[in-house]
């Protein structure tokens, strides 16, 4: 029997951070994404993106997390900006945030296909085509989506936990290897504030995507008063100094003289070239589980899209349809929405790229590289726009919050975030690898833009026409006096259950 809540209270703290992490990948950071901070900024700066960064983001989290407790919704960014600034604002950030996150899980699949093939063809000598490791993972994460949350929060906390122990050993090896010696070159201030800071924060703020999903679960987890702020200041500080560390280890350990010229040699390579120098099992396993951080990252994106269909159903912004659970609480319809765009976008990609002349990297180069990247300029600038919405929130509805909470943390964020929003689309260029003029550094980022102006008018439509809609929106986000008693009630059966 189909239902229009989704599981309750189902996912502790530590099960949170999990899929909050998951969706940042952190092998993937350390073999891709730091690498390539390195090689297009040219800087030893990196660590220090990851720690500015961290410190924009807890900046934002203050209202955020704050607003959390107050608001239950699994369309997070369009039931905050929808309370902060009114409906068809909320619906033009829905949609923008819901064709972010598509672009970002379906891109997924280009860099998935590749590492895949590659993998396979190293151990075996297969040779198998991209789209069909993708296809394989597609219907991996298919049968996840439409199960309980519970099955994919276990999945993700071993695949996270292995991605954590991996890291940390090459870390530890890094340092201990440091062929130039352990130096803190990389922590001065001439590697980060010079002209190159831009491209330090644009790349470097993909590590960081994924870390506001947490409110998309508000409806599912054990106290969500408390579970979701909880969750999300752990997975920042955690993601923040781990990836700084990480960075800086990387740099010690090939060589601070070295490591932007060895990161423009050899990309995202250039880890998995280094470890098999040093251990070649450890390097192996190492592919093996960037193959499958990546699957974890597919996933914890398939997830929080299905709940923004769910959300935007339940509301009637989309077909009521979307807004139904299965009998195991999970948004079914949503799910299956979501990975049948991510079947049909894939398929366009692997027709177009038969016998294409950039060969085996095609979907590494077009679907990953383009996608990606555009929903990185996406949801930064929704994060910006939610800032603002925090603030004006705060404004019209006093809980005794102090100013720090309601006016000081959300400005700073708001002027933080809008700097690196700013950052992406002038370094785009850079992000995609593209020539100047190219008609992508703007058709991209014009389609997340586009994204949002039919979300306003589309919110301007069901004012007009289903006015009634358009009022009830509001009501179905702040928590109830029952489900407040309710939480009370069950505090301690909640906290039983997050112990297990």
């Amino acid at each position: 029997m189909e239902s229009t809540r989704l599981d309750r209270r189902r996912l502790s703290t530590a099960s949170l951070v999990f899929i909050i992490i998951a969706a940042s990948a952190p092998l993937t950071v350390l073999a891709g994404g730091i690498p390539t901070n390195y090689a297009v900024a040219g800087l030893l700066g990196v660590p220090q993106t990851y720690i500015v960064l961290g410190l924009i983001l807890v900046l934002f989290a203050v209202g955020y997390t704050d607003m959390s407790r107050e608001i239950q919704n699994a369309g997070a960014f369009y039931a905050y900006v929808t309370e902060g600034l009114g409906n068809r604002q909320g619906i033009a950030a829905a949609i923008l945030a819901l064709v972010s996150y598509n672009m970002m899980q379906i891109g997924l699949y280009g860099l998935f296909g590749f590492a895949a093939s590659n993998l396979i063809a190293n151990f075996t000598g297969l040779a198998l085509p991209w789209w069909l490791t993708a296809l394989a993972a597609w219907l991996i994460v298919a049968l996840l989506g439409v199960r309980s949350i519970d099955l994919s929060a276990k999945v993700l906390g071993v695949v996270v936990m292995l991605e954590f122990v991996v890291v940390v050993i090459v870390d530890i090896m890094a340092i201990s290897i440091a062929p130039e010696g352990v130096s803190a070159a990389a922590f001065a201030a001439d590697e980060f504030f010079v002209p190159g800071i831009g491209v330090l924060l644009a790349f470097g703020v993909a590590a960081f995507m994924g870390f506001e999903s947490g409110a998309i679960y508000s409806e599912e987890v054990v106290d969500p008063r408390r579970t979701v702020a909880r969750a999300t200041y752990i997975a920042l500080i955690v993601i923040a100094l781990f990836y700084a560390f990480s960075a800086w280890a990387v740099g010690v350990g090939v060589g601070p003289s070295s490591v932007v010229e060895e990161s423009q040699a050899f990309g995202p390579d250039l880890i998995f070239n280094w470890l098999g120098q040093h251990s070649p099992m450890l390097a192996n396993f190492a592919n093996l589980l960037f193959v499958t951080s990546l699957l974890a990252v597919l996933l914890a994106f398939h997830n929080a899209v299905a709940r923004y269909f769910f959300a935007l159903g339940r509301s009637t912004v989309l077909p009521k349809a979307l807004g139904t659970t299965a009998p195991n609480g999970a948004p079914r319809n949503g799910s299956m929405m979501q990975s049948g765009l991510a079947f049909v976008v894939v398929a366009g990609f692997a027709i177009a790229g038969i016998g294409h002349e950039l060969g085996d990297l095609f979907p590494v180069i077009t679907l990953f590289t383009w996608l990606t990247n555009a929903a990185a300029f996406g949801l930064v600038f929704l994060l910006a726009v939610t800032s603002v919405a925090i603030i004006a929130w705060f404004r019209t509805n006093q809980l005794q919050r102090g100013i720090w909470t309601r006016v000081i943390a959300p400005s700073v964020a708001t002027i933080g975030l809008t700097a690196v929003f700013i950052m992406i689309l002038v370094n785009f260029d850079l992000m995609i690898d593209a020539e100047a003029g190219s008609a992508l550094i703007y058709i991209m980022p014009g389609l997340i833009i586009l994204s949002g102006v039919l979300g306003l008018i589309w919110g301007e439509i069901i004012q007009r026409r289903r006015p009634q809609d358009y009022e009830e929106m509001r009501d179905q986000d702040m928590i109830s006096d029952d489900e407040e008693i309710a939480i009370a009630q069950g505090s301690l059966d909640d906290n039983e259950r997050s112990t297990n």
